[in-house]
């Protein structure tokens, strides 16, 4: 009996002792914490977060007023992330084929409407095939791994989206970063690297801080003057950039000649969630046996899969809302322009009022909302320093007059805080 009561005694220090050292740890972090925060503070880079109490759509309701507001910073550039055709789809998808499938593809999370978007979506972009993903971060995070290796070069824009980044990462391959849109600097990365078994340009085709878009008729002579494959991130173009919305490639006249195209189900295209690759049965089939985030992730919820076979549909059959964003960029980068704003950006909805003090945007985005006008500040560190902007985000279910009226208060507020003249 001694003994078992040394040995219980002995195992309560030894715990205290763990318990102790843990606690110690868990305030240093939190001190750490403390200090990172107050720092963005002070910095005016700290975001909060606006609660919506309303589905997402043009004019919306927030928790700190009574009354809506006209939401222009959203991805919802089609304005369907409110559809009453693709609310009933998805409903009707559960009722056909449940709520999930508790499983990764491989083992038994396929079913026949997976395939079915699969291959809507490589008809869609005009490409072989084409593999979902829970989010087009995984897509671009699942990637590179998967099909480049040590013997291979990556030459990536160095303004790309994070996912992309960070798949890059994940890659044995060498990587080249070539300044933002510099076709000088890419052609010098591409013959610094023609000892590489494979040389993959990597770029997004929209840029979705500035508005920027690819020059992809170039990218692409350079990849085939140097025997370069081009990978394109679409995000920000799908269902709306180009003729008939087919994306950054067809707006720029090389469609056909990508090789493989990321992209999402979660902003155009009814902003849910959810990605893909679209590319050639060989890359496809390659991805499916090595890529990560698809093989152990759980499988592409039905609801979202069934709304999306809906929405590729409406798009292949009308673009109504695609010309109506058109109509809704013309008016409000004309306007602004004429008020003696600086805005990035060309042809895009993404069009981002450029301030460059971060506590001017943060002051800024909330005398906006004032105005019942809701857009968001955009600081260091998502983007550099000393290039704070308002991103105003138009979509194809905003009025004229709803853009005249986002018009007319920047030119108030811009007015009040002397960032333009009377």
């Amino acid at each position: 009996w001694a003994r078992s009561a040394r040995s219980l005694a002995l195992a309560v220090r030894v715990h205290s002792h763990a318990r102790a050292a843990s606690s110690a740890a868990a305030a240093t972090l939190k001190s750490l914490i403390n200090k990172e925060v107050a720092a963005s503070r002070e910095a005016g880079t700290y975001k909060t977060e606006r609660v919506i109490t309303t589905p997402q759509r043009s004019s919306i309701g927030v928790s700190t007023r009574t009354t809506p507001v006209l939401n222009f910073c959203a991805n919802n550039y089609l304005g369907l992330a409110d559809s009453p055709e693709l609310i009933a789809a998805a409903k009707a998808t559960m009722d056909t084929h449940g709520l999930g499938l508790s499983s990764v593809r491989f083992i038994c999370g396929t079913q026949d409407i997976h395939k079915e978007l699969e291959a809507k979506l490589a008809r869609f972009h005009g490409m072989e095939d084409s593999i979902l993903y829970a989010a087009c971060f995984d897509a671009n995070g699942g990637i590179f791994e998967a099909l480049f290796n040590e013997q291979d070069a990556l030459l990536s824009d160095t303004l790309n989206h994070a996912s992309i980044i960070d798949g890059m990462r994940l890659s044995k391959s060498r990587k080249l970063r070539y300044k933002h849109l510099d076709m000088a600097d890419l052609e010098e990365k591409l013959k610094e690297t023609q000892d590489a078994r494979q040389r993959l340009i990597v770029t997004d085709g929209v840029f979705s801080m500035d508005g920027d878009i690819a020059p992809l008729d170039k990218i692409c002579t350079l990849a085939d003057k140097y025997n370069a494959l081009v990978m394109i991130d679409e995000c920000h173009a799908t269902g709306f950039l180009g003729k008939t919305g087919r994306g950054t490639d067809e707006y720029c006249g090389v469609r056909g000649q990508i090789d493989i195209i990321n992209s999402t189900l979660g902003k155009a295209l009814g902003g849910a969630s959810g990605g893909y690759t679209s590319s050639s049965k060989e890359v496809v089939e390659l991805l499916r046996q090595r890529s990560r985030p698809y093989l152990f992730s759980n499988t592409l919820a039905p609801a979202i899969v069934g709304a999306s076979i809906a929405c590729v549909d409406m798009l292949s059959r009308d673009s109504s809302r695609r010309d109506a964003l058109e109509a809704n960029v013309r008016l409000f980068r004309s306007s602004m322009t004429k008020l003696g704003f600086k805005l990035g950006g060309r042809d895009h909805p993404i069009a981002p009022v450029m301030l460059g003090d971060a506590k001017l945007a943060g002051l800024f985005a909330e005398r906006m909302l004032a105005h019942g006008i809701y857009v968001i500040a955009f600081s260091f560190p998502v983007v550099p320093k000393d290039t704070a902007r308002i991103r105003v985000q138009l979509s194809g279910a905003h009025t004229l007059d709803q853009v005249q009226q986002l018009v007319d208060a920047f030119a108030a507020v811009g007015r009040e805080l002397k960032v333009i003249g009377k």
